[in-house]
C-alpha cells in the first residue's frame, strides 16, 4: 500500500514538473522577438538625395550644372551658400578639384572636349564662337548618347551670341563645328522641366544658369538661392528617384588668376581651387576626397559612367567613380 502511494505521488509530480516545463517553454516562446520583414531600400529625393543604395547601379544619366568665378573657400563653409555647404554635407564633395585655365570659356571647351591646356588659347578671349574661336574637335556632346544643353535665358536654341542674362561663353555646343544636333538638342532652360516630367532626360546634361544666378554678375546668395530653388526639381524627378542620374556641380574657375594659366594641376593658386559636389544615391553622405581631380576628371568620370570613350586629356585623367561610390562593375569601361 506505501509502495503504491509512493509511486502515485512520484507520477503526479512528474505531470506536475512536465507541465510547468512546458509552460516555461510556452513563455520563451511567446517572449521571443519575431523575425523582422526585410525592409525596402530608400528612395533617393531632395529630402535625402545620396546614400540611399549601398552599390552603384548602372548610371544613365549624368548631369553637370556649372556656376562661375568662385573658389572653394567662396562656397564651401560661407555663410552666403548655405544649401552649397549643407549638400557638401550630405552627398560628396571634392575638396582638391581644379580649373584648367583662365577665363571662362577656355574651361567649358576644355572640359568638355579634352583639349589640352595648351590648345585652347584661341579661346581665351571669351569670344563669340565664329571663326579661330570654334573648333573641330570632338566633344562628349557627340559621342553618340542621348544630350542636351539647357540655357538659362537663352531666347532660341543654339544661340550664338550673347543676349541679355545670356552669355554664350558659358554655353559650348555652339564653339563644336563638327557637332550635329546643336539646333535642337541645345535648348533654352525651360525644357528641363518638361523634359523631367515626361521622363525624357537625356543620357547627358550641361545646365548652364544664367549669368546672374550662376555667380558670374550676381553674389553668392543668389547662386545659391538658384540651385536651392532648382535642384530639387531634378531630385524629385523620376530620372533621379528611380536610381539611375548621377548630379555634378562645379565652377567653371576660381576667383581672379591669370589668362591662359595652366591651372589643371596647380594646386598653390587659390583662383585654381573650386568646389565640385557629387549627388547621387551611391555616393554615402559625407563623403569628401582629398585626391587631385580636374575638369579632365569629371569629362573622364562621365565617359566611364555612360560607357563611352575617353577624349583627349580625359584618357589620362584620375576619375571620381571610385571615391565616389559611382561604378558599377559591369559597366564597360571607356
Amino acid at each position: 500500500m506505501r509502495i503504491t502511494l509512493r509511486r502515485r505521488v512520484a507520477a503526479v509530480a512528474a505531470a506536475a514538473f512536465a507541465v510547468a516545463g512546458a509552460l516555461t517553454v510556452t513563455a520563451f516562446a511567446t517572449t521571443a522577438p519575431a523575425a523582422k520583414a526585410s525592409e525596402p531600400a530608400a528612395t533617393a529625393s531632395a529630402s535625402s538625395p545620396c546614400g540611399t543604395q549601398t552599390s552603384a547601379p548602372t548610371y544613365k544619366h549624368v548631369i553637370w550644372i556649372w556656376f562661375e568665378n568662385r573658389s572653394y573657400s567662396d562656397i564651401i563653409g560661407n555663410s552666403q551658400a548655405p544649401y552649397f555647404t549643407s549638400l557638401a554635407k550630405e552627398c560628396g564633395v571634392a575638396t582638391n578639384y581644379h580649373n584648367l585655365s583662365h577665363p571662362s570659356l577656355p574651361n567649358y571647351v576644355g572640359a568638355t572636349s579634352g583639349l589640352a591646356v595648351s590648345s585652347l588659347s584661341p579661346f581665351d578671349g571669351d569670344c563669340n564662337p565664329t571663326g579661330s574661336c570654334t573648333t573641330s574637335s570632338s566633344s562628349i556632346f557627340g559621342q553618340g548618347e542621348s544630350w542636351k544643353a539647357y540655357e538659362e535665358s537663352m531666347s532660341s536654341n543654339c544661340e550664338k551670341s550673347p543676349s541679355g542674362e545670356y552669355a554664350v561663353k558659358h554655353n559650348p555646343p555652339p564653339y563644336f563645328t563638327t557637332l550635329s544636333g546643336c539646333s535642337s538638342n541645345d535648348v533654352p532652360y525651360t525644357q528641363l522641366s518638361t523634359d523631367l516630367s515626361n521622363n525624357t532626360l537625356p543620357a547627358f546634361s550641361f545646365i548652364t544658369p544664367n549669368l546672374i544666378d550662376d555667380m558670374h554678375d550676381g553674389t553668392v546668395a543668389q547662386g545659391d538661392t538658384w540651385l536651392s530653388k532648382n535642384l530639387p526639381t531634378i531630385l524629385n524627378s523620376s530620372s533621379y528617384t528611380s536610381g539611375s542620374t548621377a548630379i555634378f556641380i562645379t565652377f567653371d574657375e576660381g576667383a581672379g588668376g591669370s589668362t591662359g594659366e595652366n591651372c589643371s594641376t596647380n594646386t598653390s593658386d587659390n583662383s585654381c581651387h573650386v568646389p565640385t559636389i557629387v549627388v547621387s544615391p551611391s555616393t554615402k553622405a559625407g563623403t569628401s576626397s582629398s585626391t587631385q581631380f580636374n575638369h579632365y576628371s569629371l569629362l573622364a568620370t562621365t565617359e566611364q559612367l555612360l560607357g563611352l570613350s575617353r577624349l583627349g586629356k580625359a584618357s589620362s585623367a584620375t576619375t571620381m567613380t571610385s571615391a565616389f561610390g559611382l561604378l558599377h562593375c559591369q559597366r564597360r569601361l571607356g
